[in-house]
């Protein structure tokens, strides 16, 4: 939330390309981007509310200091918790310094023409600094999702638009193996059905197995929409589709010891274990062997189905994994549902709702309907390797509300 007064100030001046809080100045036509600023009747600072909260971290870890000074001993916890917020107060402090500055200049533009013009070049190098601070700090003051720490699982279906939808399933598969690529996660595609009469995919799940990649990627669900010319279309006409896809946190490993212990958790007639010949393309054990798996869940209705691998044992595995993935999210959306009951209030949120995003190719935009981000980059985003300033832009959207609604 930047002033308005230093966006109307540094606009006259020659800039390479720099950001104000949400606000994107572009660099280039082909990668220029857009999103509405957070700027708000001329503020920079946090709510009073956060900074209340910083103020209460730092007690505490002048409190830890004061422990270990003292020779005491941390468990992993209390570890974990002094690091935590040792990173708040860095954050704290450069937040303090670099709001003091900004004052400090806009001041001097305000009050010395002479040192106008040489104070507005300094902010424009200090105002995205602060931004990204405030953004940092915020999100390290707001509480973390209960998942934040886990590995992750995407579940990809083709909507409407039918072989085109199926290609652009393929297409967004292809974008998480290029992001999980760029950031060196580890990646396993669990199960993949391709489309038999043509290109493209019926359903895939993929499995980024690397801790807190879950937090980076819980904002992908919900319905992506495609506008582009088909390869098969004639006549030069622009087609719409759309594919969904739905993240879930993975909730242990797959191990057969894992698997069986989460398996005798269940009751005996709230789970069915079906077993079945594998159907599809090509491969001695298709039609041959009962290695496909089937599980049916009853309280909740939840049916998963697995049979990508030859071993009936390993498929069963997979399906318990996925299936633990569904009932956590399951669990924690309902818990969500009623703290915003009890609100009761109207609000913003992040769940999965028709069209989050946005991929017009021929205008090679991406748009984030949730938060307003519009890049001109759709061919850097499809292969993985811009779709961390899109995820980014969404995850300050999302510290904004919840800092808007628990503080």
């Amino acid at each position: 939330m930047l002033s308005r007064y230093v966006q109307s100030n540094i606009k006259s001046l020659p800039l390479r390309g720099f950001s104000i809080g949400r606000q994107i100045f572009p660099r280039g036509n082909r990668f220029q981007s857009t999103i509405p600023s957070t700027a708000s009747n001329g503020h920079v600072e946090l709510q009073p509310a956060l900074i209340s909260k910083a103020t209460e971290y730092m007690k505490e870890l002048a409190e830890l200091n004061k422990q270990l000074s003292q020779g005491e001993t941390f468990d992993v916890a209390q570890q974990k918790r002094f690091a935590h917020l040792a990173s708040i107060e860095d954050a704290f402090q450069t937040y303090q310094t670099q709001l003091s500055n900004y004052k400090s200049l806009q001041e001097l533009a305000q009050s010395d023409p002479s040192l106008k013009e040489e104070a507005q070049l300094e902010l424009t190098e200090l105002v995205p600094q602060l931004s990204q601070t405030m953004n940092e700090l915020q999100s390290r003051l707001i509480p973390p999702h209960p998942f934040a720490d886990k590995a992750c699982i995407l579940e990809l279906r083709p909507g409407v638009g039918g072989t085109e939808a199926m290609i652009f399933t393929q297409d967004l598969l292809n974008m998480y193996i290029g992001y999980a690529h760029s950031h060196k996660w580890k990646y396993r595609i669990l199960a993949q059905d391709e489309n038999e009469s043509g290109d493209g995919l019926v359903d895939a799940i993929l499995n980024i197995d690397e801790p807190g990649s879950y937090d980076k990627l819980r904002f992908e669900s919900g319905v992506h929409r495609v506008q582009r010319i088909p390869a098969t279309e004639t006549k030069g006409r622009t087609h719409t589709s759309t594919a969904a896809v739905v993240v879930l946190p993975q909730m242990g490993d797959d191990s057969d010891r894992a698997i069986n212990a989460y398996e005798r958790t269940f009751k005996p007639d709230e789970i069915r274990i079906d077993v079945m010949r594998a159907r599809g393309k090509g491969g001695q054990h298709v039609n041959t062997t009962d290695s496909a798996v089937r599980l049916t869940h009853f309280p909740t209705g939840i049916v998963v189905s697995m049979q990508d691998e030859r071993s009936q044992q390993k498929n069963k595995a997979k399906a318990f994994t996925i299936l633990r993935a569904r009932l956590a999210e399951r669990e924690q959306k309902l818990k969500e549902e009623k703290e915003r009951d009890a609100r009761k209030e109207q609000v913003t949120t992040t769940d999965r709702s028709d069209k989050i995003r946005t991929y017009n190719y021929p205008q090679n935009r991406v748009t984030d309907h949730r938060c307003g981000l519009t890049l001109y980059a759709l061919d850097a985003i499809m292969k993985g390797e811009r779709l961390g300033e899109v995820i980014d832009a969404m995850r300050q959207f999302d510290d904004r509300e919840r800092a808007r609604l628990e503080f």
